[in-house]
């Protein structure tokens, strides 16, 4: 590794004659902000981004267009997607300062840059944000924490000691439908809360058993398993999203995640935690059911169902969309999304809709004695005001870690399928070794947290 010390001040003044491109360049995907050339190039936050897939990509993109951020680097271990990356901030840009790295190392080294986007394989999301915790970066990342409970509590201790700012990709959190859904159960509008149901996608991929190929000159194979079980190289197993091929097969792979119960769960879990008033807390009992497929290459659960029940008497069903559009139904005509039951009407909230019954409930006003829940209108420029100073994010390491944890218990209870009690304090099954072991799992040398 070779590192060149350049100080944040002098690498910006470099590229101060680029500072008004900004308005000359057409963003490559929908802008979040006009271009803003009166932001100095002192206070703007300098970013690196890690992972430049589809999501990273979208995210990069989408930071490209605020005016107090500069993308000064890009990192992926597919040498295709990480020039192409460098390309498209420097055409946006019209200079060529951003500099592509294969190893995330590298770019975490760099004293010139304050934050990173981390979009990367959800097995490396712990790993690299407890380093760029160390190297005080703050740091936007993807969802799912990820892999253990173990680790997203690594992570969270990380970022607690470092202090920096931390955004957990759960942009629904930035949504006026998500927030006034929540607080609409808050302040029993509803009456009082009984039942949530959530539904999300199962799984979005099927792959059978590949050959063995030869690893492409392109990608640094050995670092994209980094603290995953070693497994002979195949195309499928780690290739990008792609329009041809679809959705990328390592989604549904449990070496590299826990598939759908937490890619898709984690948000709307978010959301059901949020209106529960339990987003600092959990369940105290679980039990799930579900289908793993035979003889697969990707072997994530593809049908579930979990029943959680919380201390406050309310209960969580969390679902597949084949099973929660059947069961949804029966109630209220609802699968898709998070629908809060009460004992006086319900709430449904997805990405396109709100509803609720009564529907008079959407012309309700939540008064400034009520309960407020914390408003962000965007999850990118909340990250960026974090970073600043000027406010907290929408969705800290604290939030992220629980909702990851109930990812973590809804996966355990499916491969288990018995009741399992949880002490939503101490963080532990109660009486059940099994199932505490289940919180961790290793990681391939040398990697470690």
């Amino acid at each position: 590794m070779r590192t060149t010390r350049v100080t944040r001040r002098r690498f910006l003044a470099r590229s101060l004659a680029a500072a008004g491109a900004l308005g000359g360049v057409p963003l490559p995907a929908r802008p979040l902000l006009a271009a803003d050339n009166t932001v100095p190039p002192s206070n703007r936050v300098t970013l690196g981004c890690i992972g430049l897939g589809i999501q990273g990509t979208q995210n990069m993109r989408t930071f490209l267009g605020h005016p107090e951020v500069r993308v000064l680097a890009v990192c992926d271990v597919h040498e295709t997607q990480r020039h192409q990356a460098r390309d498209l901030v420097n055409t946006f840009y019209e200079n060529s300062d951003c500099t592509a790295h294969r190893d995330f190392r590298e770019l975490l080294a760099r004293p010139d840059i304050d934050a990173v986007l981390i979009a990367t394989p959800d097995h490396w999301h712990a790993l690299i944000g407890a380093a760029a915790a160390r190297q005080r970066k703050h740091m936007y990342m993807e969802k799912p924490v990820g892999w253990s409970f173990t680790a997203a509590h690594a992570l969270e201790k990380a970022v607690r000691e470092a202090g920096v700012a931390f955004q957990f990709g759960t942009q629904q959190r930035s949504s006026s439908n998500f927030r006034f859904a929540c607080e609409l159960v808050r302040n029993g509008r509803v009456g009082q809360l009984q039942r949530i149901l959530v539904g999300v996608p199962g799984s979005v991929c099927s792959c059978p058993p590949q050959p063995v190929e030869p690893v492409p000159k392109e990608l640094d194979y050995d670092l994209w398993l980094g603290p995953a079980p070693l497994a002979p190289y195949c195309h499928q197993r780690c290739r990008p999203y792609s329009q041809k091929e679809g959705w990328s097969v390592w989604y549904g792979i449990l070496d590299y995640c826990l598939g759908m119960i937490a890619n898709w769960g984690v948000h709307h879990l978010d959301i059901a935690q949020w209106g529960n008033n339990t987003e600092l807390s959990g369940p105290v009992e679980i039990e799930g059911r579900g289908v793993f497929p035979p003889n697969l290459l990707t072997d994530a659960a593809i049908r579930w169902q979990v029943e959680n029940r919380y201390a406050n008497g309310v209960t969580l069903t969390h679902m597949d969309d084949a099973t929660s559009q059947g069961h949804a139904r029966q109630v209220a005509g609802h699968g898709h999304g998070v629908m809060f039951q009460g004992t006086e009407g319900w709430v449904h909230v997805d990405r396109q809709k709100l509803e609720t019954h009564p529907a008079a409930l959407l012309k309700s006003t939540i008064r400034d004695d009520e309960v407020r829940l914390f408003k962000s209108d965007n999850h990118h420029h909340n990250f960026i005001s974090a970073v600043k100073g000027q406010t907290r994010t929408a969705a800290p390491i604290d939030v992220a870690v629980r909702t990851d944890t109930l990812c973590n218990l809804q996966h355990i209870a499916v491969r288990l399928q018995r009741k399992l009690r949880w002490d939503p304090v101490n963080e532990r099954f109660l009486q059940d070794d099994e199932a505490n072991a289940l919180l961790d799992r290793p990681m391939r040398a040398p990697w470690k947290l």
